[in-house]
């Protein structure tokens, strides 16, 4: 198994501003434009995995805790990097270095003004528990980031529009010589005038004061699948974020929690109950009725059952969420309860039970007969 901490080459203890720094460190090196070798992709992803898991906090505990299957069994999404939070693993190396040609590295100078996806979002949402069993539609609210509708997302006022930055002539970068006494050495940064869009707002819109997009609420249905599990992600695509420059908007990421049943215990797509019986039920057997994720059954319980064993309903659990048509199974866990308190012609029952199933009298019916003699 991947350890995320050894790809980045920091401790456990590492704070967010030393991962960062390590992943900067690396990604230089790894990112396959620069480097040529045949696994500088699949380590240049295994670097932005290890990096957008111990960013995360839900993630980095879950996977102090448990390791790599703990994050998939949590439900987490392991399956490429940044996949729940920036869409392309390029997007985060071009936002701490201002994309790959500012370091003379291959693909060109990126233009400012092209088209970027918007951010995606996360929203954490609660399910009553036969909800999640059963699939529910559930109307959620969020904020989220619309483009201004005033100035169309060019964030200047009306009559006007945005002027190409004079420092950075549009190219949204600037280039700094330093000299050392090993030679002169050139960095490309991001323009401080126009913070790498390579244009100005001499008259920015009062509606979103010149941002180009406005925070909003939304209200929309989402279908909640049959059979979800706690920590599952449902992805709605194109609920984030607005994008800039046209760019399309993010996603949306709804994280599901499932609020525990008192009386169902969930297993995958098997469900649990405990049922408890009487000695003389567990010895004659009976037919009783039992709640169920579909209502009220009767259960037949055979004679002779032990403390412990099972009945199972076939098909009676959740439904599985790649094929809903099919159900796991309820398992009915059978306890048997000794009493504690006895009537008088009860204790007289269970003595001559006694007598009988051990083939001697009972003690306290020999110690009568032991005082009688002496009286």
């Amino acid at each position: 198994m991947a350890d995320y901490y050894e790809i980045l080459g920091v401790s456990k203890d590492a704070s967010k501003d030393e991962i960062k720094s390590a992943f900067r460190k690396k990604a230089r090196t790894l990112h396959p434009d620069v480097n040529k070798a045949p696994d500088a992709e699949a380590k240049f992803k295994e670097l932005g995995q290890a990096y957008e898991t111990l960013m995360d906090d839900n993630k980095r505990a879950t996977y102090d805790r448990y390791g790599e299957d703990g994050l998939k069994n949590a439900g987490f999404d392991t399956g490429g990097p940044f996949a729940g939070g920036f869409g392309d693993l390029n997007d985060i190396f071009n936002s701490f270095f201002g994309g790959m040609a500012g370091f003379g590295f291959g693909g060109g100078r990126p233009d400012p003004n092209a088209p970027m996806r918007g951010e995606d979002l996360r929203l954490d949402i609660q399910l009553e528990f036969k909800e999640a069993i059963f699939g529910v539609n559930k109307e959620i609210k969020f904020d989220h980031l619309e483009t201004c509708p005033e100035c169309n997302g060019t964030g200047a006022e009306k009559g006007s529009k945005p002027v190409t930055c004079p420092t950075c002539h549009g190219t949204g970068q600037v280039q700094q010589v330093m000299r050392t006494p090993l030679g002169s050495f050139s960095q490309i940064s991001v323009c401080p005038d126009c913070n790498g869009t390579g244009q100005k707002i001499n008259n920015p819109c009062k509606n979103c004061k010149g941002y180009g997009k406005v925070e909003k609420e939304k209200k929309i249905t989402i279908k909640i699948p049959a059979g979800v599990d706690n920590l599952s992600k449902i992805r709605v695509s194109r609920e984030g974020d607005a994008g800039s420059n046209g760019g399309p908007n993010g996603d949306l990421f709804v994280v599901i929690h499932v609020k525990p049943s008192e009386y169902f215990q969930r297993d995958g797509a098997d469900v649990y109950t405990k049922l408890e019986i009487t000695p003389a039920q567990a010895v004659l057997g009976d037919e009783i009725l039992i709640e169920t994720l579909d209502g009220e059954q009767k259960v037949q319980i055979h004679a002779g059952i032990q403390n412990g064993n099972t009945i199972k309903i076939k098909s009676a659990g959740v439904p599985i969420l790649s094929r809903p048509t099919q159900r796991g199974d309820h398992i009915i866990v059978v306890s048997i309860k000794i009493p504690t308190k006895l009537s008088d012609e009860e204790k007289s029952l269970y003595k001559k039970l006694y007598e009988l199933s051990s083939g001697k009298k009972s003690q306290e019916t020999l110690m009568d007969k032991v005082k009688g003699v002496f009286q």
